[in-house]
Formats: C-alpha cells, structure tokens, sequence
C-alpha cells in the first residue's frame, strides 16, 4: 500500500488558527520549492501554514524542510505522485480551507488576501476556487501569457514584480488548477485525490468532477490573484498515467466534455454554472470512447 510508504511530521500546533492550509507537494525540486515559499513568506497577507509532501527528497529538499521548523510535511522514499501527496498533506492541515499550490510557482503580493475575500463572501462552503496564472506559454485562456522566465536562471522577479497587475484579465469560469481553494469539509465529502489517477495526470479535473457530483455549481476563477507558474516542471519527469481514459472509464465522457459542456472554462465569470446543452453529436462522441475503452490496455 502507497499510504503505509509516507512518514508525517506535523509541525508544532500554534495558538491561532491559520485562515489557509498551503499544500505545496514536491519532487526533487529543491530550488523552485525554495523560491515558492520565499515568494509566499514575501508576499502573502493572511495566517497559514505550510504544508509540504517530499517525493523522495534526495535532492537536499528534505534537509532543507527540517532546517526550517515551521512547515510541517510528509515524506516518502520514492516518488508516490500527486495524489497519494494530497491525500498525504489534508491529514496534517489545521486551516478550514486548503491551498493547493504547485511547487514551481511563484505568489504575487496578497494572492492569498484576495482569494480570503473571494472565500468569505461565498453564502456557504459549497465552493472552488482558482487564482490566475501567468506563464510563459499559457496552458489554456484561464491563464495570462508573459514571459518573465522559464527557469529560475533567466526568471525576471524585478520586472515581475513591477508589471504583474498591469496585464488585462476579467474573472474565469471553471476552476480546475492550482492554485485552488476548497473547503476541508468538501474535500472530506468527496474523499479528496483519486488515486486511481495516480501519478497525477487528469486528477485535477477528476477532483472537479467529484465536487459538482457532489452539487458544486460555483467554480470560480479569480483574475486578480495570480501567480507566476514556470511550467510543469515535475510533470516533464514522471511517467505519466493514462489519466484521458481513466477519466473516460470514471466518468463516462471525456475531459474536454465535462470542461466545456459542465465547467465552461475560460468563459468570463458570471456566477454559479448551469450545465449547458449537449449536443447529440457530442454523446455519440463520448459513446465511441468509452466503446474504445475495451480495446485499450
């Protein structure tokens, strides 16, 4: 069993009750993890904690981690992949709500003060929310597209941090990627990572999947908190899952489908979703690819 191969160090309990639990999982990837909770000690504006799970840690990270005596994390020898690091990181959080943030981002000043208002002025928990990515090459219209670095040798803070506000973008429909906000309460409700996903690739959507079964409608993106996300950098490493099927198998369609048709992603924010009209073709679509799935290995 993964879970019995993960050690946890909770941190030591503080007074005050932290507003987000941070949950940064990791792999080797000790420079980025360094810059990542600089720019969250930096440029964060509420309490939190910070929780992180070391994939493996032979790079120096898990050193490091015990070094600094107030993060709080698991460890596994190998790498257990995202999923099991979730799951792994919510049995250490104190906070109601959990932070998932990706190790190769960087915080932008009050990221966290704006999704605290975002959070506070939902009518109940019932929630997901994202903050905005700029990156580089953007990975969907969720996200704004500079370059101010695609590694931290050419990574051009100065200027991030002078021109990051500057850039257009109007609040998003369809919450999916990190960095999100959920309340600990739904994510116990929906048992958190699936780790049938596992080492990661199409969990993200699987958890979103999980929240509007779970009657979720309100799946908002918030364009005035942001991050700066380098790029996947873990992702580029691991063996990757046949997560597009496993998606398929679970839940009877297609990624693209639930997005498009349930999440809306990327259109402009304007408040809870309806599911919109499936055209036939699309059912046929996604009948041909759960037919597929027995020809599959």
């Amino acid at each position: 069993m993964m879970e019995e191969k993960i050690s946890y160090f909770p941190q030591q309990v503080s007074e005050s009750k932290p507003f987000f639990s941070i949950l940064i999982p990791t792999w080797n990837n000790l420079a980025f993890l360094q810059n990542c909770i600089r720019s969250i000690r930096q440029h964060s504006t509420t309490s939190y904690q910070l929780v992180v799970h070391l994939n493996e840690g032979t790079d120096g990270s898990l050193e490091w981690i015990k070094e600094q005596g107030d993060i709080a994390y698991s460890h596994s020898e190998e790498n257990v992949g995202v999923c099991y690091a979730m799951n792994a990181m919510r049995s250490l959080a104190t906070a109601d709500y959990l932070l998932y943030l990706n190790d190769d981002m960087y915080v932008l000043p009050n990221w966290d003060g704006i999704l605290q208002e975002e959070v506070l002025a939902c009518p109940d928990n019932y929630f997901f929310i994202s903050a905005t990515m700029i990156e580089p090459r953007a990975q969907s219209n969720c996200s704004i597209e500079q370059a101010y670095g695609y590694n931290l040798e050419t990574f051009e803070e100065e200027r991030l941090l002078k021109e990051w506000n500057t850039w257009e973008k109007e609040d998003w429909q369809g919450s999916t990627w990190p960095p999100n906000v959920v309340h600990k309460d739904l994510w116990d409700q929906v048992g958190g990572y699936s780790v049938e996903f596992s080492p990661g690739m199409y969990s993200d959507p699987d958890f979103s999947m999980k929240l509007w079964q779970a009657g979720v409608r309100l799946f908002k993106g918030v364009a005035r908190s942001r991050v700066y996300h380098f790029g996947s950098i873990s992702v580029k490493r691991v063996k990757q899952n046949k997560g597009y099927y496993q998606f398929i198998r679970t839940w009877g369609m297609s990624s693209g489908t639930f997005s498009k048709y349930y999440l809306q992603r990327g259109k402009p924010f304007t408040g809870p979703l309806k599911k919109r009209i499936i055209p036939f073709w699309v059912h046929l679509k996604n009948w041909y690819y759960r037919l597929s799935l027995h020809f599959k290995a």
